[in-house]
């Protein structure tokens, strides 16, 4: 990977800060033991200090809910909404109303480490220690990043000991699953850790024809120095083969498609994604108060292979006799590499009365991304026509959504449509203080300076064309806690945020990067300084995010003359209230409560950037649901000398616009889950999973009406796992 002058720079001071820390390691008997790394540009603060409304699923929440995706686990908090994922092959979600790009993945954190970019297939849960819902902008941290907040994954690192596990899981529609989690501690004073998780799955689906496979293995290992300096390495590998699935269609004469009807064709082939990363830290406690985190990271992703997708407006033949889909096929190949260089100094110190907790950090990435895309595409379908069976089935790759017969047609010959590179490189610098003004007052102040660069280059044109834009954003963050007692803290909080757009307007100028102002307040809890039986916590919320220079169609005369253009003049607001909670109780009952009204909504007028349909001043953010919810319960008990639970779940998601600047809209739709489990025999058990019990029909995210993705029917799952 080719670095400029500047990521050498940075690179080598990184290197030479973390042999400083290594080269002053000593034991002593006062040294604190680190047993992991924290994570980076988190610092080390207790939950009621963070002026934020951050909500972590942990592996028991995640646990109770069943979740094996990082769909299903996002589902726990009411926040994030599930957003258009692309056919199925990729991870795609807005927080608080907003979302990034909806042509590319939603981009999410691993430890720190953007790994939400790139091509490698949605995201499964079974390296992941926990979730973290990191709401409103942190580009005072981070840098640039989705507007409505920030998801990181924490992943399953060596511990220092033996043990782990196997589970294997078969369900509805020959759904095979088997995993497994193993690690153990080496050298004499047991210095090394070692841990290997990985998974296969092979499933079917309730849509016709439509299987998956996924193999995923991710090893890690890490080495205490000394007593107070460790070091990771993991390895990130994932191959899946899934179909390219746009879901079923609607019309206002015809209603939705059957669910179990495939609209693509299965000679076509699955998608195949892939990816290979590695990730590296070290962490040095230089004493008490003082230690230094650096990384790298470097990840490869890859998509490729056929598609047959429903057609838009004047070429889908469903408008008309509300039984035969037409449809067009493209070919992709998609490639990225990323690599990121960091390093953090995190620490405290007092002047006068006042304590001061310092994180000062700096970091360097570089994004290459590479599209390729051949598209056949069949003409409109003449305005007079009434009788589907006057248009050459060939032509337009027609189904019968009743009685598909796949296989009807030849691969047509696909044509250019998308060739380009783009490569985004930035550097950025961020301090944060926060600062005890009293014994129960503390206020954070923060920013970060980023400069970045963009090259687009334009493969298609002959010669290729490249533009290349830059830009500085410095984005700032203050807030304020105040703790009432040792369980209660109150908090006010401001940030700032940026994310980069892609292209150039019909001039050829770069976008602006597109900027969110987000602000809140809000009070948490933990249950466990307040009351003896209980374990948990409980948070309130209220904010506002707004968020301008978001992309439109260009209705400007001069653009119109130039063709189909680009032009950040959007602006949209979502303000609202969240309610999290998460309590146990000492006879081991277990409640997850997630409650959200958000109110997101565009706050001027412009044409789509997509399809140029109007939107209004006030028309709603498309999968933005006013109301959403989700509870889960779990009870413990001994049956027959056995422990054994039962539990379940509510999921309730409101109305959503369903495509920007119509009148489409997705209904809301509640589904129940329930789940029984018990350890015949000590370390064993089996575990029951229902899931939709009342056979709901629903619909959970869409782009237009004619890409709507359907909710799974009833589904079962049976697990057994041994614990060692």
């Amino acid at each position: 990977m080719p670095m400029n002058k500047t990521a050498y720079l940075l690179s080598t001071s990184l290197v030479f800060a973390l042999s400083a820390g290594l080269s002053h390691a000593q034991i002593t008997d006062d040294e604190v033991v680190t047993t992991g790394l924290r994570q980076a540009y988190q610092g080390d603060f207790d939950p009621l200090e963070v002026p934020q409304a951050d909500l972590t699923i942990d592996s028991e929440a995640l646990s109770i809910a069943g979740a094996l995706n990082l769909n299903e686990a996002l589902d726990l908090s009411s926040s994030v909404a599930r957003q258009n994922n692309f056919g199925g092959l990729w991870n795609s979600f807005s927080i608080r109303g907003f979302s990034g790009d909806i042509n590319l993945p939603s981009g999410f954190l691993v430890n720190g480490f953007n790994a939400g970019r790139g091509f490698g297939g949605p995201r499964d849960l079974v390296g992941i220690e926990a979730v973290e819902v990191l709401k409103g902008p942190r580009s005072a941290l981070y840098g640039r990043g989705e507007p409505g907040g920030t998801i990181n994954l924490v992943t399953k690192r060596p511990q220092f000991e033996t043990g782990g596990y196997v589970r294997g899981t078969i369900g509805s529609w020959s759904r095979f699953r088997v995993e497994g989690d193993a690690q153990t501690g080496l050298g004499e004073d047991e210095n090394i850790g070692v841990r290997l998780v990985g998974f296969h799955e092979d499933a079917e689906s309730f849509r016709e024809t439509v299987e998956t496979k996924k193999l995923g293995f991710y090893p890690s290992a890490a080495v205490k120095f000394s007593q107070n300096t460790i070091a990771t390495y993991e390895l990130e590998y994932t191959g899946q083969d899934i179909p390219f699935d746009r879901g079923v269609a609607f019309s206002d004469g015809f209603g939705f498609t059957p669910r179990e009807t495939f609209a693509g064709e299965p000679g076509d082939g699955p998608i195949e994604t892939e990816v290979i990363g590695h990730q590296f830290e070290a962490q040095h406690d230089f004493n008490d108060n003082w230690s230094l985190l650096a990384g790298l990271g470097y990840r490869e992703t890859s998509l490729e292979g056929n598609a047959s997708e429903t057609n838009f407006g004047s070429r889908q033949t469903y408008f008309i006799d509300g039984q035969t889909l037409s449809r067009f096929f493209r070919f992709r190949d998609f490639d990225s590499e990323y690599f990121v260089l960091r390093g953090e100094i995190a620490g405290e110190f007092n002047t006068g009365g006042l304590r001061h907790r310092v994180l000062v950090g700096a970091d360097y990435d570089r994004f290459d991304n590479s599209l390729f895309i051949l598209r056949y595409r069949p003409g409109g379908i003449p305005a007079d026509t009434t009788d589907i069976g006057t248009l050459d089935p060939a032509a337009y790759l027609l189904l019968d959504v009743s009685n598909p017969v796949y296989g009807q047609y030849q691969i047509p010959t696909p044509g250019p449509n998308t060739n380009r590179e783009e490569v985004l490189e930035g550097l950025g610098f961020y301090i944060q203080d926060q600062i005890d003004i009293t014994d129960k007052l503390q206020i954070r102040i923060g920013g970060r300076f980023d400069d970045f660069e963009q090259d687009l280059t334009n493969l298609r044109a002959t010669p290729a064309t490249t533009i290349t834009t830059s830009d500085t954003r410095f984005s700032p963050q203050v807030g304020a806690v105040y703790r009432v007692n040792d369980g209660v803290s109150v908090y006010v909080s401001y940030g700032e945020g940026f994310r980069q757009q892609t292209g150039s307007d019909f001039a050829g100028n770069p976008f602006d990067p597109n900027i969110t102002d987000s602000a809140e307040i809000g009070f948490k809890t933990d249950l466990g300084e307040i009351y003896d039986r209980v374990d948990g916590f409980v948070s309130v919320t209220f904010f506002q995010v707004d968020q301008s220079n978001i992309l439109v169609n260009d209705d400007r005369p001069e653009a119109v003359a130039a063709g189909f253009f680009s032009f950040p003049a959007g602006e949209a607001r979502s303000r609202g209230i969240e309610f999290d909670a998460g309590v146990e109780f000492e006879n081991a009952l277990a409640v997850w409560f997630s409650y959200a009204y958000t109110d997101a909504e565009f706050t001027n007028s412009n044409p789509d950037m997509d399809f140029g349909a109007t939107i209004e001043e006030g028309d709603r953010l498309i999968n933005s649901p006013r109301h959403q919810l989700n509870i889960q319960v779990r009870k413990g008990f001994d049956l027959a000398g056995m422990p054994a639970q039962i539990g379940g779940g509510v999921l309730h998601v409101g109305e959503r616009v369903g495509w920007t600047g119509f009148d489409f809209f997705l209904p809301d739709y509640t589904t129940v889950r329930a789940f029984g489990e018990i350890d015949p025999v000590e370390n064993f058990s089996l575990r029951l999973d229902v899931d939709n019990v009342f056979d709901e029909t629903f619909y959970t995210n869409s782009y237009a009406d004619v890409w709507v993705e359907p909710g799974a029917p009833r589904r079962f799952r049976l697990t057994a796992a041994y614990d060692f």
